[in-house]
């Protein structure tokens, strides 16, 4: 690892100065490189390897395959046309993605990255061939000017997007226009992008945006440069990714200072996502350092849904601004765009790292945030943000066609990738989630079904499935809060104990029908917002919060903490009740939610 170092220098010197941000960024490299060398990644499967059985999960993810699949096509190429100088049929799509409105086509690119996945995992015809016709038809609107570029107000955000659903297109359709594509929109964009990584200014005044980049996010860039870079062997976009590197971010987060209080939220967890390729591709140790260390500063600040960023950004430590936010603020988590950059960003952190708390913190997102958020509408209406006020209720973004709309579809579709993980021993269970993997290893064929009513209930059955006896191994992911988890192997209780907050390994000689028990008891707990609000609490069962349902005459009461816990008992299904000195409550999760009013946080007396 020295020799990368060594080889980083001499590039350094090589521009004839050394300038203060190269050098603390070469004295940092070299810091993390004396740390303890971490394992090969583990591998993610293919999305056609998980199938889904009929539930929440699956019915997500096909809601959101018909409402792509049924775009306009006309409607989603006419801002990429008329900003061309091309003539364009069809009518406008409307909202953000206006020709010459707020975004213009912003969604596109991961309304691509939807239909390549969403045909990875259906094989569908009409998918795939619909999403050649885009593909074809966005190649036909580029010209050699970049036109499309031309005052507009995000160059970084919609090329990093166009990216991404080009190398979708290759990587899961095997669409060669699609190669020769991302190079022609690369050279279009790349003369309209900043010269480095540029903080996102919000304080800008109209008509500024265009030319100082202001509200722009170029710090997201590298993630797809180093992906096109891996999928192409093309230099131009490993200098990119490296050029893009956010180091005024990731070096201070790697030496362990908090700089995201005031930042943009959903954005910077995305930039994380940067860090972790940036590691990956260059092996520079302090990239995943600013990821691990990025992460644990927004787990420190995040509500007990696993959500963050209240009104969009980061809070300070120690403001009590996550409590503060209960009484002022509606806007509580960007939910489809924060979860999906929360995945991703837990999906590197778990294969790099091999910790099943990013898994833990995967799992709380999933259940208490972006499962429950309602279907986009035909209209371009879209669920937006989770609502963690005293009195809440699920609504739409007033603005059709917001970002949120290009990334439910892409995290819906991958909670396949998500939910297992492999390496050359055996399989990791990551998402208790019913449903069959298949994956092949040392040229035998394995298959795991999971059949489980988790996390309403704790009771999580498997059965393995191989055409001849083989020994691998089987690895659980024991979540931090399952004290008294169980296992058994074919009625046998397993003979180790199962540690909470680690993965538990199971290595045996595995035969056709071998059935696996796992006991993860949904143990009650209360946390609350922040230090600074001890009596304002959040219950919660297992991974689930449980989330008071309100009517008109509902009051707020204030709750003894020990008979708040002793009094939850299941309903039956997705339906929890509290009787608690004579007040009485029904709570759901966030996913059993429909438009009716709740409240995730309860007041109870002070200790």
């Amino acid at each position: 690892m020295t020799e990368s170092f060594d080889a980083a220098r001499r590039n350094v010197l090589k521009l004839g100065a050394l300038s203060a941000a190269s050098l603390s960024l070469f004295r940092a490299n070299r810091a993390f490189a004396d740390q303890k060398t971490v394992a090969t990644p583990l591998d993610e499967l293919g999305y056609a390897q998980v199938q889904l059985s009929s539930g929440p999960l699956d019915r997500q993810a096909r809601e959101n395959h018909r409402l792509v699949l049924g775009l306009d096509e006309d409607a989603l190429l006419r801002p990429f046309r008329l900003r061309s100088g091309m003539q364009a049929p069809g009518q406008e799509l409307g909202g953000w993605y206006d020709t010459w409105g707020f975004a213009p086509g912003a969604t596109f690119g991961q309304w691509m990255s939807a239909l390549a996945r969403h045909y990875a995992i259906t094989g569908d015809r009409p998918t795939r061939e619909k999403l050649d016709r885009l593909v074809r038809g966005y190649a036909a609107t580029i010209d050699a000017q970049g036109s499309f570029y031309r005052n507009n107000r995000f160059p970084s955000y919609t090329y990093d997007k166009l990216a991404g659903g080009l190398i979708d297109a290759v990587r899961f359709a095997d669409n060669d226009v699609a190669r020769d594509t991302l190079q022609r929109a690369t050279a279009a964009a790349v003369p309209y992008l900043p010269p480095h990584a540029m903080p996102r200014n919000e304080a800008a005044k109209p008509g500024e945006d265009f030319s100082q980049h202001a509200w722009d996010e170029s710090y997201t860039l590298p993630e797809n440069q180093f992906l096109a870079y891996r999928l192409t062997g093309d230099e131009q976009h490993r200098r990119l990714g490296q050029r893009f590197l956010y180091d005024d971010f990731f070096g201070p987060l790697a030496r362990g200072e908090n700089v995201l209080p005031g930042k943009h939220a959903y954005s910077h967890v995305n930039a994380l996502s940067s860090a972790a390729q940036g590691y990956l591709t260059l092996k520079q140790p302090m990239y995943l350092e600013a990821a691990r260390q990025g992460f644990a500063m927004i787990d420190a600040q995040s509500f007990a849904t696993g959500g963050w960023g209240p009104d969009e950004h980061f809070v300070k430590p120690g403001s009590g601004g996550l409590g503060v936010s209960l009484a002022v603020q509606h806007k509580s988590f960007e939910t489809p765009c924060g979860s999906y950059a929360h995945f991703k960003l837990t999906r590197y952190l778990l294969r790099i790292t091999r910790d099943s708390r990013y898994g833990d913190s995967m799992e709380r997102v999933l259940y208490n945030t972006v499962l429950g958020a309602k279907p986009i509408e035909a209209d371009g209406h879209a669920f937006y943000y989770s609502d963690y006020a005293r009195q809440a209720q699920k609504t739409f973004h007033p603005d059709r066609w917001p970002c949120c709309s290009g990334t439910l579809p892409v995290i819906a579709a991958d909670y396949r990738i998500s939910a297992f993980f492999t390496d050359a021993q055996g399989i990791y269970v990551n998402l208790y989630v019913p449903s069959r993997v298949s994956w092949r290893q040392g040229g035998n064929d394995r298959r795991l079904t999971i059949e489980t009513n988790y996390p309403n209930a704790s009771a999580i059955g498997m059965r393995v499935e191989t055409a001849t006896p083989q020994t691998f191994a089987i690895h659980l992911r024991i979540p931090s809060w399952a004290h008294g988890a169980t296992l058994r192997i074919n009625g046998k209780p397993a003979r180790d104990a199962l540690e909470p907050g680690t993965f538990a390994t199971i290595r045996r000689q595995w035969t056709s029908g071998d059935r696996l028990e796992l006991e993860l008891p949904l143990s009650l707990r209360l946390q609350s917002v922040d230090a600074e609000h001890p009596d304002t609490v959040a219950l919660l069962a297992g991974p689930l919060v449980l989330m008071r349902m309100l009517d008109s005459a509902s009051s707020q009461s204030v709750f003894e903490r020990r008979s708040l816990l002793s009094s939850v008992a299941s309903s039956g299904g997705d339906h929890w009740r509290v009787d608690a000195g004579g007040d009485r409550a029904q709570l759901r999760p966030f996913f059993a939610i429909g438009n009716e009013i709740y409240s995730t946080y309860q007041s109870v007396h002070p200790i």
